[in-house]
């Protein structure tokens, strides 16, 4: 198991999941950095591959403590590294399905909005808060979230910090399927 998420290889899959001491899965710039690395490594014998957290969290984002201690100039590095890390999801050679549970918010958002499909669990909570502590998503997010969504819907979403259910997410066209088992359904889909 790495640090910040465990792979799992399956017959019809990779499964990155990902992992933290707290359980919340935070993006930290190490995170997002390993993230990206992995992803392009997978790429290099591409697989349709899973992304998914725990029970409890997708993930709650980038780590604001993180964040608030940031310079101009190191708040710009953090970015491009999230848009790296979106980026080499978005370009993936395969498939790529997010399995959420939980909360998906923030930067776990933006990840999920990088993949070819989202399947979440009907206790699936998403949201982009930042909008609500004066900051806004640099990892491509804002485009991806129009282009499903709308532009109304996305404004809701990130300037008014909305956060949406699953059947609400499913509604929107967020998600395309509302699972009790996110996984599996992912698992049925590629196969």
């Amino acid at each position: 198991m790495l640090e910040h998420f465990k792979i799992e290889h399956t017959d019809g899959a990779t499964i990155l999941r990902l992992t933290s001491q707290d359980g919340t899965n935070r993006l930290t710039h190490a995170c997002v950095t390993s993230l990206a690395g992995a992803v392009r490594e997978l790429a290099r014998s591409p697989r349709p591959l899973i992304i998914t957290g725990n029970q409890k969290f997708f993930s709650a984002g980038a780590d604001l403590n993180e964040i608030l201690a940031l310079s101009g100039p190191e708040a710009f590095v953090f970015s491009k590294a999230g848009q790296a890390m979106t980026d080499a999801v978005d370009q993936f050679p395969a498939p790529v399905v997010a399995a959420v549970n939980g909360y998906c918010m923030g930067g776990g958002l933006d990840l999920v909005l990088a993949c070819d499909r989202r399947i979440a669990s009907p206790h699936a909570i998403f949201g982009h808060r930042g909008a609500a502590l004066g900051l806004m998503t640099g990892w491509g997010g804002t485009q991806r979230l129009e282009r499903l969504v709308g532009r109304p819907r996305a404004v809701e979403m990130f300037v008014a910090a909305e956060k949406v259910n699953a059947s609400h997410a499913l509604l929107y066209g967020l998600v395309d399927a509302v699972a009790d088992d996110p996984v599996a359904a992912a698992m049925g889909q590629l196969a």
